[in-house]
């Protein structure tokens, strides 16, 4: 197998989605964050708005029937009764058709638990304190520093959530990453380079 990919969870604000954008250009592969709700939909049936209400984090409404479950590859059964469960099993199993036959960069969604078992898999997380993440943000934003820092923080805890319910496992436990970024001291292309090294030495190519 020759393809490889690159998993990227990050903290928001962190600067992780521009790193797996850059990543993904220099190496000429394909970036995928929300386009993965597309493709899920589209081999499923099941319309998008499920799988955006869904987006890394646990929506509780009457088109919803959750039932923590961590992901063993199953698929839905009942279309009128769709689970968070359901909706992620779609999109970790077009994830896991693609690692088979392309190379790309994935934002987020447990795609490091997904492809565990995948050698052609580099599992990287990205973070930084909270003053870098609403310094980060805050230009892109008409909220209070201290609003942008609830924000941050209820994002990075619904997404912790998501990880745990889905996985298992803790969302910002080290030892679930083949690498750990801190953006405090590093600057963006200091992150693809390193980012991209690993890959390399760890055999990925």
């Amino acid at each position: 197998m020759n393809n490889y990919v690159i998993t990227i969870g990050r903290g928001y604000g962190s600067g992780g989605r521009t790193i797996g954008k850059m990543l993904a250009d220099k190496l000429g592969i394909n970036y995928y964050d929300k386009e993965i709700m597309r493709l899920a939909s589209k081999e499923s049936g099941i319309n998008q708005q499920f799988f955006a209400m869904a987006d890394e984090k646990l929506k509780q409404t009457n088109i919803f029937k959750v039932s923590q479950n961590v992901y063993r590859g199953e698929t839905f059964s009942d279309v009128d009764q769709i689970s968070n469960t359901e909706i992620f099993n779609y999109q970790a199993r077009v994830l896991r058709e693609l690692a088979t036959r392309e190379s790309f960069v994935i934002m987020g969604r447990c795609a490091d638990f997904v492809l565990k078992d995948y050698k052609n898999v580099t599992k990287v997380f990205v973070h930084a304190s909270i003053d870098k993440c609403v310094k980060n943000v805050s230009s892109m934003s008409s909220m209070t520093e201290e609003e942008l820092k609830k924000f941050i923080m209820q994002t990075d805890y619904q997404r912790s959530q998501y990880y745990r319910f889905h996985t298992g496992r803790e969302w910002s436990d080290a030892r679930n990453y083949d690498i750990c970024l801190n953006t405090d001291g590093m600057t963006l292309d200091n992150c693809v380079e390193t980012i991209n090294n690993y890959r390399k030495m760890k055999g990925t190519l």
